[in-house]
């Protein structure tokens, strides 16, 4: 994640809090990180950004935690930053592309926060913590409220945003992805084994139709490449109906990028804890936004619906449905 709506992260807590987890934060704290409370990781990141960015750091307003990466508000004499870490080292080569990936984003004019490079001309670089190496990125906090499904205009502007940022990610040669590329036989052999060994047949019209629809997909005319991977109500900022923030392009993969807009179709009103399915409206608002830059071909559009239906289907949390997954499929 490249940052929170300033003050917007207003509705987080300030101090120390979790992102998404039901446990205590400050448990979380001490056991992922090795830092006893947060006035101790205000004074590691205030030490770390001098030592290394050539940044004071003037306040600590807040900081979550999300698995085993925190994302921490520092107030500096470079403005608003946010201070992204994460413990995962399997994640550190990964990471380093995301955060190349965001700097090349920027230059072309995406509206994602590009790193501050540190006094050496680093983007992203590993320091020590109390209990291990931290893989730590600084960024210039944007501005601007997360997405509102509801406004229609907003998701129109976040369609054609995707959109956008797919033909910025096609011109990028590099990719953060370690698995291989998934054409399109690949991509229906997925979905054909998903139906007869994952799908636990809590929407079964559904799973009758994606069958069917499968059985006559075309040819996919689409070479797979760089997508976003998590475009989603909780990394879109918003300002006056328009997009004017895109985060959190650590989980970029190489993919079709029609099957990126489905997953964003069924996943676009998520945020955090509050996960509830899309409305037919709102899906088919980012669909006209995405086409008014970027129009499907026959065989996207056809392929469009075969994702969408399987991104439902999976979606579905189990039995106990509270939000109505399973009926929105």
């Amino acid at each position: 994640m490249t940052g929170l709506p300033r003050y917007g992260s207003g509705m987080l807590p300030l101090g120390l809090s979790m992102l998404w987890e039901s446990v205590e934060p400050e448990a979380a704290l001490k056991e992922r990180f090795g830092f006893d409370d947060f006035a101790a990781v205000c004074g590691w990141v205030t030490k770390a950004l001098d030592a290394t960015w050539a940044i004071t750091v003037t306040a600590c307003p807040r900081m979550v935690i999300s698995d085993q990466n925190a994302i921490f508000w520092a107030q500096s004499d470079r403005g608003d930053l946010v201070v992204k870490w994460s413990r995962a080292r399997q994640r550190f080569s990964s990471l380093d592309a995301s955060t190349r990936l965001l700097r090349s984003l920027a230059g072309r004019g995406i509206p994602v926060a590009a790193p501050l490079a540190t006094s050496d001309g680093l983007d992203r670089v590993v320091l020590d913590g109390p209990s291990g190496e931290l893989s730590v990125t600084v960024l210039p906090e944007l501005s601007g409220e997360w997405l509102d499904v509801t406004d229609r205009a907003a998701v129109l502007s976040a369609g054609a945003a995707l959109a956008e940022l797919h033909r910025a990610l096609g011109a990028d040669t590099r990719t953060s992805a370690a698995e291989p590329v998934q054409g399109a036989a690949e991509l229906a052999r997925t979905i054909d084994d998903w139906l007869t060994n994952g799908d636990h047949r809590l929407a079964p019209e559904a799973s009758r139709r994606l069958r069917g629809l499968l059985s006559e997909a075309p040819e996919l005319d689409d070479v797979p490449q760089l997508v976003h991977n998590d475009f989603r109500a909780a990394n879109i900022l918003t300002r006056n109906s328009k997009v004017v923030g895109v985060l959190d392009l650590d989980e970029a993969r190489v993919e079709h990028r029609v099957h990126d807009l489905a997953k964003a179709s069924v996943y676009l009103g998520t945020r955090f804890t509050a996960w509830r399915p899309t409305s037919d409206a709102v899906r088919q608002a980012l669909r006209v936004g995405y086409e008014s830059v970027r129009p499907f071909s026959t065989a996207e559009a056809r392929w469009f619906e075969i994702l969408v239906v399987w991104q439902g289907l999976r979606a579905i949390p189990g039995e106990h449905d509270p939000a109505g997954w399973a009926s929105a499929v």
